[in-house]
């Protein structure tokens, strides 16, 4: 926030409520310091420097649509403030007006090709675009300005990151933190890139880091929990977790981990009474109903079951894993018409599951919509051609629609992946009965006297 640049004149009780909006905003009482900066407003409206301040209080509450408004606001009297084109570029960015952010971006050049700050936050907007070339242009344009810019190092450093480049991603935020070694969460970022690498040990060392400047920051403690479960040190996650609840009791997710360590132990009365804790501080929560769905199927409970699934498919799911799981569960309690839903959804988000498919010939063939089911099954197998239960059903399938050499074919790949399973043994021996009554009848119809062959023989 501006202070030392106000300039108002006539406007002396508009001055002295910018000085206390100031000293609101140092404090971080930005709230309060919004309150002041309006009524400065109201008395002074064609401050461009007032209104600069406001969308700059509005950013640090977030609320980067109503900023966006003020900062054109300032522009509209401040036309090639280089500081105002170039923090509304930022914003039209976070708004993901990006046509627009990088036109300010590149007016700000215009004016000014020398103002490094216009190639440096425009590597954050080509980074959301997905123009990671760009990026990397802009990166070394700003280079041959300010060589030593710890924010270039980090903006082009998620670049990497996003393109799974995460050793360089790594390289880019160690070069970020030995320029401003007090950059926001700069080594939360580098354990995440190590972790993303499958280097273990340095990230825990970098959220270890990370936690010692910032012992509070829930986002950091959450992550190193995930991150704990997934190398097994399930006690310190367990730890992390009760932490984020000590500073936050309302925080849903770490109540809904906490219930995935006690299913995981088979204490299930304890995992039931988190989720259903970690609902009531979060509806919207993905994963408490799919795993009350799980429990419930467990005891034999269909109508419960259905009831959390159905509730779990409200949310805007993009695991296709889970949603192909819960389009099993919805056919062991026989509502094949969710079970549909529910597979189809899977198959939107990912094309190309091979357990969607299967479990679509499933819904199919119960159906029995054999045609249907046998395309599904064939599908799958094109994917994924060595599953045991593909082969087997859709040799039954087969079997069932008269195809005996495609169900001989694949009931006996199935037998040389599992040879002991005794269905696919029951099956093989239904083939060859079939075989066996198809040849016989070919047979008989060999010998089948015509009516020419009748007349002859009187």
């Amino acid at each position: 926030m501006l202070y030392d640049d106000l300039e108002f004149g006539p406007y002396d009780n508009a001055e002295q409520k910018a000085r206390l909006a100031f000293e609101f905003y140092e404090d971080g009482k930005m709230a309060q310091a919004l309150d002041e900066l309006e009524t400065a407003i109201e008395i002074n409206p064609v401050s461009s420097v007032l209104h600069f301040n406001k969308a700059l209080t509005l950013d640090s509450l977030g609320r980067f649509e109503e900023a966006v408004a003020e900062f054109e606001t300032a522009l509209q009297l401040s036309p090639e403030d280089l500081e105002i084109l170039n923090s509304l570029a930022v914003d039209y960015t976070r708004t993901s007006q990006y046509d627009l952010a990088i036109e300010t971006f590149e007016h700000i050049q215009e004016l000014d090709s020398g103002f490094e700050p216009c190639y440096c936050n425009r590597i954050i907007t080509y980074t959301e675009m997905g123009l990671h070339d760009m990026a990397e242009q802009m990166f070394y344009l700003a280079q041959q300005i300010q060589p030593e810019c710890a924010l270039c190092f980090y903006n082009i450093g998620n670049s990497l990151f996003a393109r799974g480049q995460y050793k360089r991603a790594i390289r880019c935020w160690i070069r970020t933190a030995e320029l401003e070694s007090t950059h926001p969460q700069i080594h939360y970022r580098i354990a995440q890139a190590y972790w993303s690498d499958g280097d273990f040990e340095n990230s825990r060392k970098h959220f270890l880091e990370e936690l010692r400047v910032n012992p509070g920051d829930i986002d950091v403690i959450f992550d190193f929990g995930l991150f704990l479960l997934e190398v097994g040190d399930v006690e310190s996650a367990k730890e992390k977790f009760n932490r984020i609840l000590e500073i936050n009791p309302d925080f849903a997710a770490a109540l809904f981990y906490l219930g995935e360590i006690a299913f995981n132990n088979q204490d299930y009365e304890r995992a039931v009474e988190l989720y259903n804790q970690s609902l009531e501080k979060d509806r919207t929560l993905q994963g408490p109903c799919y795993r009350l769905a799980q429990y419930s199927l467990m005891k034999g409970c269909k109508i419960e079951t259905g009831a959390y699934l159905i509730s779990e498919m409200k949310l805007p799911l993009e695991d296709a894993g889970t949603l192909v799981s819960m389009g099993s569960m919805f056919i062991e309690i026989d509502d094949l018409t969710q079970a549909m839903h529910c597979l189809m959804r899977a198959i939107e988000t990912d094309g190309a599951n091979a357990d969607a498919y299967y479990y679509l010939g499933v819904v199919s063939a119960l159906q029995d919509n054999f045609n249907n089911a046998a395309e599904l099954f064939a599908h799958a197998l094109d994917l994924r051609g060595d599953h045991v239960p593909t082969l087997r059903d859709s040799a039954s399938v087969c079997l069932a629609l008269g195809r005996l050499t495609d169900a001989d074919t694949r009931i006996k790949k199935a037998r040389s992946l599992d040879g002991d399973d005794v269905r696919l043994k029951k099956i093989e021996r239904s083939i060859i009965v079939a075989r066996t009554k198809q040849r016989i009848k070919s047979a008989l119809n060999r010998f089948k006297l015509g009516p020419s062959d009748e007349k002859s023989l009187r």
